[in-house]
């Protein structure tokens, strides 16, 4: 292998991306580097008055096939893939000239299968075979050739020939690898649009950074965000942060459980979290009325928590939110008076995420050791002719709305989960705890004196009837929860015993 510096005589110059690549071209032309280029590439280079061969003059060989085949030749290929230390006498035999330096990228194929008019034959004509190989080809030679697939790499090629007149191992090396992830993105995304199956045999997950951070959940972890290749979607990493310190690794965990949590809901809507649990949840009509709800509901944890809106921000929402301490706002857009009123709030960092609509079904991802999990999303809905009332008392069709209201926030609650809930807001939350009992315990010391005519409701099921027993005589008039129990019997009973109601969904809604 090959470490020393190298010197570029030649260079193959194909991009998409076509940023800073005339800049490019012009420091190679100071430094007497012949240039080779393809279709739009190579007109811009000679608009710009730059001196370029162009790749069929190269290699002899017409571009065919309406450009599916033009790189791919041995004067190219070997030109590239050569080892100049072994291979010398057979290119001089098979008169292929040395190519130092490819500086390719491809078409974003995210962006093309994205667009509505893209059917399949549209998107495998977009799928690049050439600019691949040649970075590939250069990739693998980093002994004897350089590859950048990133115009914000080109500063370094240039100040490397300005300094050196050469271009160092360790930049081929890095440039190399870079390469290569890049070609692997590539090859994912493609992989991905073409599988049927959701869960294939093979799992192929690609991300751009989107940004580094000063630490993870504890200072003393390194953290980065990073982003699917061209999404547009409304999420945190794409939402417009109108004002704060950059957003930490807890903040934006955060930020995506009340976004998660606040897309469950048509109906004016807010959403207090805190640790990416829901502390305050309310639905109503007015959003002034249902922010202050949904902060009352527990306003101790709301300290320092994260406010979700799914609707503009008012100016009466934002003096409200501004006379307490929360860590972010979001929301689909910001009243400018209400931006006026946040801003005096240096730290309060505020973003605008765009309209909110429903949860798409994805992917989530847990890393374990040795491996990754991944399960769909959790976009389902609980209807009311879903619900099976399995006790003597029979919840009204109103108590059964306040149920559905419910299950929707408890689904992202951490287990074991219980809610009480009443007039569509939430009272009590008893978040991750290891005994159902105890998240019983706490949900009803956060709701205090509010428990007449309350719901409980259960992530899952009641393994005894001692929880039944605990919320008896307290004001709890219903009970929703999946059922499946060995005991739902011994359960059924407690709620005939005590005059509840009880109602089971079939389901199951774990957030571990």
């Amino acid at each position: 292998m090959n470490k020393q510096k190298i010197k570029i005589q030649r260079a193959l110059l194909s991009v998409f991306d076509k940023t800073g690549i005339v800049e490019l071209a012009e420091s190679l032309n100071q430094h007497g580097v012949e240039i080779i280029s393809t279709g739009g590439t190579a007109k811009t280079l000679g608009d710009a008055g730059l001196q370029v061969t162009g790749i069929s003059t190269y290699t002899g060989f017409p571009e065919i096939m309406d450009g599916r085949v033009k790189t791919i030749n041995p004067l190219v290929e070997g030109g590239i893939l050569g080892l100049r230390d072994k291979h010398a006498d057979d290119a001089k035999a098979n008169n292929i000239g040395w190519i130092d330096l490819v500086v390719c990228n491809l078409y974003p194929f995210s962006k093309m299968v994205s667009r509505a008019d893209c059917g399949l034959m549209t998107a495998m004509d977009n799928v690049d075979i050439g600019g691949p190989t040649m970075i590939r080809s250069a990739a693998k030679n980093v002994g004897w050739a350089t590859v950048v697939v990133d115009p914000r790499d080109y500063q370094r090629i240039i100040d490397e020939l300005d300094e050196f007149v050469e271009i160092r191992f360790e930049t081929r090396k890095k440039l190399s690898a870079k390469a290569f992830g890049h070609t692997a993105q590539y090859d994912a995304i493609i992989h991905n649009y073409l599988k049927d199956e959701k869960l294939s045999n093979s799992l192929s997950l690609t991300y751009n950074k989107h940004s580094a951070m000063r630490y993870g959940e504890n200072p003393h972890q390194s953290a980065a965000a990073y982003r699917y290749p061209n999404d547009r979607s409304k999420n945190i990493l794409n939402a417009k942060i109108h004002q704060g310190k950059q957003l930490s690794y807890n903040n934006i965990m955060d930020a995506d459980a009340a976004l998660a949590c606040i897309k469950e809901f048509d109906q004016t809507a807010c959403v207090v979290v805190k640790h990416a649990n829901p502390c305050g949840v309310a639905i109503g009509e007015e959003l002034i009325d249902v922010y202050t709800r949904a902060f009352n509901a527990d306003s101790l944890s709301a300290f320092g928590g994260i406010i979700a809106l799914n609707r503009v921000c008012s100016v009466a929402v934002a003096e409200a939110i501004s006379s307490v301490f929360v860590e972010i706002v979001l929301a689909p857009s910001f009243e400018d008076k209400a931006l006026s009123v946040l801003s005096k709030k240096k730290n309060l960092r505020v973003l605008e995420v765009g309209e909110i609509a429903a949860r798409e079904n994805n992917f989530e991802v847990r890393n374990i050791d040795g491996g990754i999990l991944v399960q769909d999303t959790d976009t389902s809905i609980l209807s009311m002719d879903e619900l099976k009332t399995v006790t003597k008392a029979v919840p009204s069709d109103s108590e059964m709305k306040v149920m559905l209201f419910g299950w929707k926030v408890l689904k992202h609650v951490k287990s074991n989960a219980i809610l009480l809930v009443k007039d569509n807001k939430t009272i009590g939350i008893g978040a991750g705890q290891v005994s159902r009992v105890d998240a019983v315990n706490i949900a009803l010391k956060k709701a205090g004196e509010r428990l007449d005519n309350s719901i409980l409701c259960s992530d899952a099921f009641f393994p005894f009837r001692d929880s039944i027993d605990k919320i008896a005589n307290t004001g709890v008039c219903a009970v929703i929860q999946p059922g499946g129990s060995i005991r739902d019997q011994e359960v059924i009973a407690a709620c005939d015993d005590h005059g509840i109601a009880m109602v089971f969904t079939g389901r199951r809604c774990f957030k571990h």
